[in-house]
């Protein structure tokens, strides 16, 4: 799969039915709806990606972001509202992108599959620390809506979360699509086989460490870290767009010291300005550790597989793997 292509304008629509649609994920509206497929609109790359993997040739899969585009920051277009509309499923992870949630509870789409209703989901603030406001702010309001917003929304991040939502994005296609419900259980099957083959790389490649403590620009890998047993020290919370408090970078430069941390990872899809100048007060070299919120031409690998095992290998040089 390569998504690092253009978008496909509606004078192309008719060459866009075909198996390179899939690839492409555009965000357009002239490819999303009214095809001989199964039409699938996914929130993001993550969600693209399943989509794609599950329906394979059935399916016709459109992403609402933009290749390159922060996913928290998507605002939705009116041609994205009718995108929704004409689609045979929506295919998104609430808490994630608010404008999303809100346009697809609007809709009158028959299929909506919500990842995160998919797996469990949870609050890891910035990584061993609650992101600053989080807490007291869900305890003054006391509305559920607010800690669901508290809960982290990285899952696809620990490839054991992200096979769970597998499993249940098929079965949503099954019953949406009962003529093709063998392909899509076939194809779960393989891509749930594939996930567990991740799984045991990161197990075994993150087993024997001389550091469990690694730094990152924004709080993205709280499933991982928990999974793989390290710790996540976020300079921001759960949004990327946060700025750190000056405490906090002071915090962050003691605990480098302590645990031993060599490397601070910032990410390609926002500014590496913060991780950078935090590496160079405390002494420490920079590395990618990509959230794969999305495919660009900087990221290392062109599918969520391949960028995976990047990040493997990046973390298993900042920790000293054995």
């Amino acid at each position: 799969m390569n998504v690092r292509r253009r978008l496909i304008p509606a004078t192309a629509l008719a060459s866009a039915l075909g198996l390179g649609a899939l690839t492409a994920c555009s965000s357009d509206s002239a490819a999303s709806g009214n095809t001989d497929k199964f039409d699938v609109v996914a929130s993001f790359y993550p969600m693209a990606f399943l989509a794609e993997q599950i329906g394979g040739d059935h399916a016709n899969v459109t992403s609402l972001t933009e290749p390159g585009q922060e996913p928290h920051d998507l605002e939705i277009s009116t041609k994205q509202r009718a995108q929704l509309e004409e689609a045979d499923a929506a295919l998104y992870l609430k808490g994630l992108q608010p404008a999303v949630d809100e346009a697809v509870g609007q809709t009158g789409i028959k299929t909506k599959i919500d990842a995160a209703s998919l797996t469990h989901l949870e609050d890891h603030g910035t990584g061993g620390h609650t992101h600053e406001g989080e807490e007291g702010h869900a305890e003054e309001e006391g509305h559920a809506e607010e800690e669901e917003h508290a809960r982290d929304p990285h899952v696809w991040l620990d490839p054991v979360k992200y096979a769970e939502i597998a499993q249940g994005v098929g079965k949503a296609f099954e019953k949406a699509d009962p003529d093709h419900a063998a392909d899509y259980k076939k194809n779960t099957e393989a891509l749930v086989n594939k996930l567990n083959g991740l799984n045991g790389d990161f197990e075994n490649g993150l087993k024997n460490t001389k550091s469990k403590v690694f730094f990152t620009n924004h709080a993205a890998f709280g499933y991982l870290a928990e999974r793989y047993g390290l710790t996540q020290e976020a300079i921001s919370g759960i949004d990327p767009e946060s700025e750190p408090s000056g405490a906090r970078v002071r915090e962050l430069q003691q605990e480098a010291k302590a645990d031993g941390v060599t490397t601070v990872f910032y990410e390609t899809l926002v500014s590496d300005k913060t991780a950078k100048t935090l590496a160079r007060d405390a002494n420490l070299k920079t590395d990618v550790l990509d959230p794969l919120e999305g495919i660009t031409d900087k990221s290392r690998g062109d599918d969520y597989f391949q960028v995976m095992e990047s990040n493997l290998k990046a973390l298993q040089a900042a920790l000293g793997a054995k």
